[in-house]
């Protein structure tokens, strides 16, 4: 088990970064390896982006020493999604079978989390994000078939997608973490366009179901002030508050996102005006 640490960003240190800076601040590119937990702790918002990859044997995800707690989740709540493979995470010794699409929510206080694979061949791979929390709600699992589901964006604007909510208020209590997947169709390209910011609340977005291939062109920075990263099939991006994030793929691909922060209102949004864009 693997944790590095990103410390917080201004805007003013981010219009002066080149591509290595930018790429080591805000993508995350080392998440999946086989037979081990990777994490990355992020001082935006304290968000924890981690992958799990059982082989054979079972992970274990204990506390680490960056944490201080005795316990990963003594603090803490979590979002687990499953992109890959089969198999299932076990909380506190009560196994919970998670197929890809699926979505478990793990609250404050569960002491014991590990994940596991069907088939150590075709290995499972669990994608989760954790911030801190300071209450203790149910544990609950969401099949893709539960979550709130909106067809949105247009052929003619290269943007339609399926946005399904997960751990939002109408679907899961939890304490700030909100998380959901994005698929985008075949023959669009653009997600989150006309693009916001929200200060209230900071963003990740897990990049996933790309060919190896295929590119995501990331735009983040202040609007006019916007940068851009090329991101790769399962790396992530941690966007802050003051930036904007949307993105335009070399072919159809998802993401999952979560958010942090002041509040949970899915619509808390700072709108963009595309002539304002720079």
């Amino acid at each position: 088990m693997t944790i590095s640490i990103r410390q917080a960003v201004s805007p003013a240190e981010a219009r002066s970064f080149d591509t290595t800076a930018l790429r080591e601040n805000f993508l995350v590119t080392d998440l999946f390896s086989p037979g081990a937990i990777r994490m990355t702790y992020s001082h935006v918002d304290r968000t924890i982006l981690g992958g799990a990859v059982p082989g054979a044997d079972v992970l274990t995800l204990d506390a680490p020493a960056e944490l201080v707690a005795p316990t990963f989740l003594a603090r803490r709540e979590m979002g687990i999604f499953s992109i890959g493979g089969g198999g299932a995470v076990i909380l506190d010794g009560k196994e919970y079978p998670l197929p890809v699409g699926d979505c478990l929510y793990v609250p404050m206080g569960v002491e014991a989390i590990s994940f596991s694979s069907a088939n150590a061949d075709d290995p499972a791979r669990f994608y989760f994000v954790s911030t801190p929390a300071h209450h203790s709600h149910e544990i609950r699992l969401i099949a893709q078939s539960d979550a709130n589901r909106l067809d949105i964006g247009s052929d003619s604007d290269a943007n339609r997608r399926t946005l399904r909510q997960y751990i939002h208020p109408d679907i899961c209590a939890s304490c700030q973490l909100l998380m959901g997947m994005t698929m985008i169709a075949d023959g669009s390209v653009w997600n989150t366009m006309p693009c916001h910011t929200h200060d209230r609340r900071s963003e990740a977005y897990l990049y996933f179901d790309m060919a190896p291939d295929a590119r995501v062109f990331h735009f983040m920075g202040e609007p006019d002030e916007t940068r851009h990263l090329v991101v790769a099939n399962e790396q992530a991006i941690i966007s802050p508050g003051w930036s904007v994030h949307c993105g335009a793929g070399t072919s159809n691909y998802g993401f999952i996102w979560s958010m942090a922060g002041d509040n949970q209102e899915f619509t808390d949004m700072d709108m963009v005006s595309m002539e304002t864009l720079r």
